[in-house]
């Protein structure tokens, strides 16, 4: 694996980390957690819940997770597909695709960070189940309605690691990676939020009042990378990088 990929890589695992911090997902976590696991808000608050609280959520929130890791992952497929599509018919153009991908990521980086808001990026997408099917079927529709219906915090960063995703000359298998490791991002910090319930409410109280803060820095690491892959910065760091680390 080339560093290039290693920093794509890393990009979509912070990518993923960044999801969870937005404003749509962050207030949202305690109820989605009580909803899919079917436990009552003082059982879960607890300091020291039993080992049977602790199954229960540790299974219905993998459960959830892969719901909406295989709606990521496909996405990721269907971008790999088109960058495949496009070096087999146009590889000339692909140096064009990577730039348009950059002006995507830095555009969703000006919306994400508040200093210009686009129309289409503002109207919700939300699938809503109101009553969860029972057990681990019922948890993993749900996990498939969050992903399916992201809200626009969520939609730039995800739109920015599909951009990457289709410009990049890896095809398929990169796309499917890049998303697999996207949805890593999201699902470990749901899943320990929900194993240390006490302390991720503690957590929260704490920390919400800098979630504008997280936004507009998630907004500026958007552009970042915008215009890296406008610039081809990736392909020129993972020479220089090569040329230090070889073994790599």
């Amino acid at each position: 694996m080339s560093s290039g990929s290693d920093i794509t890589i890393w990009i979509a695992f912070t990518a993923g980390i960044l999801s969870f911090f937005s404003p749509c997902v962050l207030p949202l976590i305690p109820s989605y957690i009580t909803y899919i696991t079917g436990l009552s808000f003082g059982q879960l608050k607890e300091a020291h819940p039993s080992t049977k609280v602790r199954v229960t959520v540790l299974l219905h929130s993998l459960t959830f997770i892969a719901g909406f890791s295989a709606v990521f992952i496909s996405l990721g497929a269907v971008a790999g597909v088109a960058s495949t599509a496009f070096q087999t018919h146009m590889r000339e153009g692909l140096v064009w695709i990577q730039k348009i991908g950059g002006v995507l990521i830095f555009l969703f980086g000006i919306h994400m960070s508040g200093l210009f808001h686009f129309g289409i990026l503002l109207g919700e997408k939300r699938v809503q189940i109101h009553r969860k099917p029972s057990g681990f079927i019922g948890t993993f529709l749900v996990g498939l309605a969050f992903a399916a219906g992201w809200t626009p915090c969520i939609g730039p960063i995800l739109g920015a690691i599909l951009a990457l995703a289709a410009g990049s000359t890896g095809g398929v298998g990169r796309g499917i990676l890049l998303l697999t490791v996207y949805s890593a991002g999201l699902g470990i910090p749901f899943l320990i939020s929900g194993l240390l319930f006490h302390t991720f409410l503690a957590f929260f109280n704490r920390f919400r009042k800098h979630i504008r803060i997280m936004e507009i820095l998630t907004g500026i690491l958007l552009m970042i990378v915008g215009a890296m892959l406008f610039f081809d910065v990736f392909g020129r760091l993972a020479g220089y990088l090569y040329r230090w680390f070889p073994v790599v």
